[in-house]
């Protein structure tokens, strides 16, 4: 028996030895996107998902008035949230030609934005409740934003947004692969990004989600070569670009104040 288990347990090794090898290539050539195999995934690797298959969505949900009661103080003075093109390197993610897509961030990739979490100091305790939480981010369409069709680059994480405020009047959605959903305020959806999506608000009023990448619960040993592919991704020069940005953007408004 023991030696069963120890061929069982060489094998799943091997098959990840490969799997970080393949990473390690793929990287050098520039694929444009990494899948993880249906079989090393402990949930779903569909368009969307039930967002109940975590157990924190409910704690989430429980408490999305508290961040949309924050979020609202923010938009009181939304020319102080940075467009997405202003934090990003348009020229490298060129997913929105436009300036109405803005981008409130608290962590990406495990890197916490501290001023931002101390002006919304509920949500900043919130998204300290969510197990394998790497970023989040209030994101913003107003009236007329197209997001284009994109593809995250890996699977090892999964998308996740609570809605805080949908126009009433309908004209927002998001496509994900072949299917297609809308939002609704206080209901979380959980999708995986590696798909082609895209997403739009045809409407007159402002749509804002808080917008998480969640790391994809995955079998052993497939959860440690994931968890070191997004240490590395957290390291990687659009992360730190991210990060830069961020900060020169919170420097201009200090000065500005």
């Amino acid at each position: 028996m023991a030696a069963i288990v120890e061929g069982k347990t060489n094998k799943a090794m091997d098959k990840a030895a490969v799997f970080v090898r393949q990473i390690l290539i793929r990287a050098f050539i520039g694929v444009e996107k990494l899948l993880v195999p249906a079989a090393f995934s402990r949930v779903p690797t569909t368009p969307f998902m039930d967002p109940d298959l975590f157990e924190w969505n409910g704690v989430v949900t429980a408490q999305w008035t508290k961040v949309q009661r924050e979020l609202r103080a923010l938009l009181a003075n939304v020319e102080t949230i940075p467009e997405w093109l202003v934090v990003t390197d348009e020229k490298n993610l060129p997913i929105t030609d436009n300036d109405t897509w803005r981008t409130y961030f608290f962590y990406v990739y495990g890197h916490r934005f501290e001023k931002q979490c101390g002006e919304c100091p509920e949500t900043a305790r919130l998204l300290e409740q969510i197990p394998g939480m790497k970023t989040a981010l209030f994101s913003i369409l107003e009236p007329g934003t197209k997001i284009t069709p994109h593809r995250g680059p890996y699977r090892g994480v999964l998308r996740y947004h609570l809605p805080l405020q949908v126009p009433a009047e309908g004209g927002c959605g998001i496509r994900v692969g072949n299917e297609t959903a809308s939002w609704e305020e206080g209901v979380g959806m959980m999708f995986d990004d590696t798909y082609e999506h895209e997403a739009w608000n045809q409407s007159s009023h402002t749509r804002v989600v808080l917008f998480l990448d969640i790391v994809r619960p995955m079998r052993f040993p497939f959860n440690i070569v994931n968890s070191a592919i997004i240490k590395i991704v957290g390291h990687s020069p659009s992360v730190r670009q991210i990060q830069q940005k961020q900060a020169a953007w919170d420097r201009t408004l200090e000065k500005a104040s």
